[in-house]
């Protein structure tokens, strides 16, 4: 295996990439008494057209989002969940739009808790009846995230920044898109993402890093796929699809969700160094130590629920801002124009400085969490990017790349603004 040392944040990771194509990837911690695994594939709610056999194949939305439901199937009648609790452990599982992971933490019978995890996630097993009872249960999960007006706001925006990119797709898709979900899609789409070429395996504490890579060729297949062929969209313009959109629901106040349309670096470290310069610039242009957001804090256009962050999927990133307001447009008015006027006027160096430091803290405070590690390096992994080198980049970042990257991203075509407005007849205090 290939030993790595990070000596600037005292982090040792081992890397093995197995003969089939699986990434392995161990961060040995002898001091700890808990572990953690983490094993996920590069699959999730934007991959929903493929092509398999030369052939190009259009699967339902929300399918990635449901077969993780589906997983823990196993074919004796039991379910992984529960023979992974009944160790102690604390198993789990996430589809996001680009990725679905499966997870658990424990702190005794590590080796028996990975056997489980690998055995089921690689091996599915889906009958016609549970796939259609797995329906019900799915469609009132997603009536009810659809009541939620935040989650609204967020899938609008997506919306109206984006004309093409499926990063557009609920990722729980709707009740009329998983009605077409049948077990032989659920093992189509399996058969073509749950592969160890197109998958990563973390794991976290005292543990032989050799004896994870043995039980993963154990128990995973030997034979490596080829990559499977997607299809993201025709090429994105730089404006957004729509500028504004709106919404009634029942909210006490006017909800904003502000997007800035960007361009997606390529995978590798330019991706890293975008991902990491743009929020050091989202702190500098309306972060909770910017003059901006004082101001509008003051003036009482946001509360302590406004926020502003840099987001990236395969193919697009954007800047994404949202909270409670009384006008909305006001406050997106006031970012753009902050935005013009660091890019034209200059960033305060001091401000710069602070700021650059409190993120590097963030970041250096993360590697306390197995999962952060573990997450972070699966998300790096299928991107191409060591996330470990995020010191010699924030050492390297300048306050020009800030208001170089403002210039180049605040601008009013590449802006959308969505709000969820109190319903008819109902004032802000009811």
């Amino acid at each position: 295996m290939i030993k790595h040392t990070y000596e600037q944040i005292g982090e040792i990771m081992y890397e093995q990439r197995l003969e089939n194509g699986l990434g392995v990837f161990v961060f040995p911690k002898p001091e700890f008494g808990k572990y953690y695994a983490f094993f996920a594939t590069r699959y999730g709610g934007m991959d929903t057209r493929f092509q398999e056999n030369g052939q190009w194949l259009d699967t339902p939305m929300g399918i990635a989002h449901y077969l993780e439901h589906k997983m823990f199937d196993t074919p004796d009648g039991g379910n992984a969940l529960q023979k992974l609790s009944a160790t102690g452990a604390s198993p789990n599982a996430f589809t996001s739009t680009a990725i679905t992971g499966y997870h658990f933490e424990c702190t005794d019978q590590f080796w028996e808790n990975l056997r489980t995890l690998l055995e089921f996630v690689s091996v599915p097993y889906f009958t016609k009846e549970s796939v259609e009872k797995e329906q019900g249960i799915i469609g009132q999960e997603i009536r009810m995230i659809e009541d939620q007006p935040g989650w609204q706001a967020y899938h609008l925006l997506l919306e109206a920044l984006y004309h093409h990119h499926p990063v557009r797709n609920s990722v729980a898709g709707s009740v009329e898109s998983i009605a077409q979900i049948t077990a032989e899609t659920l093992y189509q789409c399996h058969g073509a993402f749950y592969t160890p070429a197109n998958m990563v395996l973390c794991v976290a504490g005292d543990v032989d890093p050799e004896q994870v890579c043995a039980l993963a060729r154990e128990i995973l297949p030997s034979q490596a796929k080829q990559e499977i062929p997607r299809d993201c969209g025709a090429e994105e313009p730089r404006t957004v699809c729509r500028q504004e959109n709106s919404r009634r629901m029942a909210v006490s106040a006017p909800l904003l969700q502000m997007g800035i349309k960007g361009t997606a670096a390529k995978d590798g470290p330019a991706q890293l160094k975008q991902r990491l310069l743009g929020e050091l610039a989202c702190e500098a242009l309306a972060g909770s130590s910017s003059p901006l957001y004082h101001r509008l804090y003051e003036e009482g256009l946001i509360n302590s629920s406004f926020y502003l962050g840099y987001m990236e999927y395969p193919g697009c990133a954007f800047l994404v801002a949202g909270g409670e307001s009384k006008d909305p447009e006001a406050v997106r008015d006031a970012i753009l124009a902050e935005g013009a006027r660091i890019a034209q006027e200059g960033l305060d160096e001091e401000l710069f400085q602070r700021l650059k430091k409190a993120l590097y803290g963030v970041y250096v405070q993360g590697l306390n969490s197995f999962s952060n590690l573990c997450v972070e390096q699966a998300k790096g992994y299928f991107s191409d990017q060591d996330p470990w080198s995020f010191p010699a980049i924030y050492e390297a970042m300048e306050k020009k790349d800030v208001e170089a990257f403002l210039f180049s991203w605040v601008k009013p075509d590449q802006t959308a603004l969505v709000v969820i407005y109190p319903e008819e007849g109902k004032s802000c205090t009811e």
